[in-house]
């Protein structure tokens, strides 16, 4: 090698090597990494995503950004910040991703905890289907094989603090995670409550479009899935709750906190208060949050400046239409205050 050219490549290694100095510097983005899930449920690898307090800075990459999302930026594979951090377990709703929570994700990295994402199969971005969406079970079990190889990974093992597991789902994700610790869902139940609802509630209302038997629901619909490892949960807008079963509502004992989006604009499907499904006052450790203006879809990452016309034009979904005077960055600043005091994350401004 030339030395001109030598003498570059030494110093371009030299810049990516980062001194404690400068990582106490750079503190502003969260460690980010990816990794394939092994499960025996499941044909094919799930796709996972680990963020985290970061000690050192490789290169900065935004991720989850297109056309439609703002994404958020992290140091892509820096090392991981010494000491025993709280694991939380992230769950994406219905035709999400893991890296569309990533606002989310990165700010709980930032104070504290090691954030554990995963994508769903055939309830993800780009492959969510409707008669894939009852099975429940599957979905919880997702969960807990990205936990079981998370906790048996050498190169997380000495960075989580195996006492301190919590887990946290949104709108189809809330559903899973009160799976996780507990709660059974009912078919017969879920079929009254669309009855009564009609195209009012937004989850039945999707199932019929896939033409699924919502008098015949898949078995996984109803299976138990507890897992004693998660300490504490967080349903942000859950759906289904309507066909939770008594029985097993009183049986759950882990703290859950509920967190709701709107007030005239809340959706049905998700309403867990005193108007809907009422779960927080039939769990016996619950409490709950409310942000408004608000509704369902303002939980979803920003967007970019001219993705609600790019959605309009193409027909889609607006997901990017919020109500009248609803700020999305606020709603999530405060929804990110709110999940760090529940879980004892460390106080930083979003």
């Amino acid at each position: 090698m030339k030395p001109i050219y030598l003498a570059f490549a030494l110093c371009l290694f030299a810049g990516l090597k980062t001194s404690p100095v400068l990582a106490q510097q750079q503190t502003d983005y969260a460690g980010y990494d990816r990794f394939d899930v092994r499960a025996a449920h499941r044909s094919m690898p799930i796709a996972a995503s680990v963020w985290y307090p970061a000690d050192t800075v490789i290169y900065k990459a935004p991720v989850g950004n297109n056309i439609i999302w703002k994404g958020t930026s992290a140091y892509i594979g820096a090392a991981i910040a010494p000491g025993k951090h709280p694991l939380v377990l992230l769950s994406h709703g219905s035709g999400g991703n893991m890296d569309g929570l990533g606002w989310l994700s990165s700010q709980l990295a930032l104070r504290g905890a090691i954030v554990v994402a995963l994508n769903h199969p055939g309830t993800t971005s780009g492959d969510s289907s409707p008669r894939r969406t009852p099975f429940i079970g599957e979905r919880a079990a997702d969960v807990r094989a990205t936990l079981d190889q998370v906790l048996s990974n050498p190169s997380f093992v000495p960075y989580i603090d195996r006492q301190n597991i919590s887990a946290i789902g949104f709108s189809l994700g809330g559903t899973t995670v009160l799976n996780l610790i507990g709660v059974r869902f009912d078919q017969t139940l879920f079929a009254q409550y669309c009855d009564r609802y009609g195209d009012a509630a937004q989850d039945c209302d999707f199932l019929r479009k896939g033409g699924v038997d919502l008098d015949h629901m898949p078995n996984d619909f109803q299976v138990p899935s507890r897992d004693d490892r998660i300490m504490r949960s967080i349903a942000i807008e859950p759906g289904m709750g309507f066909a939770a079963t008594e029985q097993s509502l009183a049986a759950v004992t882990s703290p859950v906190l509920f967190i709701g989006l709107g007030e005239e604009e809340k959706w049905a499907a998700a309403d867990f208060g005193p108007t809907g499904s009422n779960l927080v006052a039939r769990l016996k450790n619950a409490s709950s949050a409310n942000f408004a203006p608000a509704h369902h879809l303002t939980f979803l990452d920003e967007c970019q400046p001219n993705a609600a016309e790019i959605l309009k034009e193409e027909g889609s979904d607006p997901i990017c239409t919020d109500p009248p005077g609803t700020d999305r960055a606020l709603i999530h600043r405060r929804i990110i205050d709110e999940i760090s005091e529940y879980l004892a994350l460390d106080a930083k401004a979003s």
